[in-house]
């Protein structure tokens, strides 16, 4: 399945542009805090109309504004899960879970729920409420209910940011297994933080904003070093 984006669009401190294309079952896309990676993912799931955008999944076309063509979020079947876990505190895991179920018509639905369960090691939280979970249980629900929607695309704003190191080092695991077990139907791209990205060891292709490229990959050896991987 290949992903390709084009963006342009104003935002007050600088212009967004961005231009990339990724076959990979998953895609990072990193840089420095402000340079619009939020903005990207949002225009990719039909949350943000910018000046110009071309969006495609695997030939279905997302947006196109030079020709008018925009397909309203709800359309675009993308998953999408948020910085915190944004979980329903009066419903348990598994209504939690099963709620991303409803907005997906039944002959589009190819998610198994038991395999998400096992994959995601949630068999044993299932009664429970969102009150009694740790951050890194409640992000792996949310990557759980996202893929019950049976998604084209999962979208992941930035997923390890709200958890401390023990937490971000429970979830890393999780994000590998959705690259190598998950569903064939549908691919993942995230915003990661630099050290997320390193230490996939390559395995992920990210792609960069002109924004950063050029300032940070020049003063920061961490971004030379990501700069790399993304051009073996």
């Amino acid at each position: 399945m290949t992903l390709s984006v084009t963006i342009r669009h104003a935002l007050p401190s600088f212009d967004l542009d961005v231009a990339f294309e990724s076959a990979g079952r998953l895609t990072a896309l990193f840089g420095p805090s402000g340079c619009g990676k939020t903005t990207t993912i949002n225009v990719i799931a039909g949350l943000l109309r910018p000046t110009l955008a071309k969006v495609t999944v695997n030939g279905t076309v997302f947006a196109d504004t030079a020709r008018g063509d925009w397909l309203q979020a709800h359309q675009r079947r993308v998953g999408y899960v948020f910085q915190d876990a944004r979980l329903l505190p009066h419903l348990t895991v598994r209504q939690n879970l099963r709620y991303g179920q409803w907005f997906t018509p039944p002959a589009l639905r190819y998610a198994d729920e038991a395999a998400i369960v096992a994959m995601l090691d949630l068999s044993a939280l299932l009664q429970r409420r969102p009150e009694q979970l740790s951050g890194g249980e409640k992000q792996r629900i949310a990557i759980g209910r996202a893929l019950l929607q049976s998604p084209r695309l999962l979208l992941m704003d930035e997923p390890l940011a709200s958890l401390d190191e023990a937490r971000k080092q429970e979830i890393l695991p999780y994000i590998e297994r959705l690259r190598d077990e998950g569903p064939q139907h549908f691919r993942t791209m995230a915003r990661m933080e630099h050290g997320a990205v390193l230490q996939a060891q390559g395995d992920l292709e990210a792609a960069l904003t002109e924004f950063d490229a050029a300032a940070e990959a020049a003063r920061d050896p961490m971004m030379r070093q990501t700069a790399q991987l993304r051009a073996a």
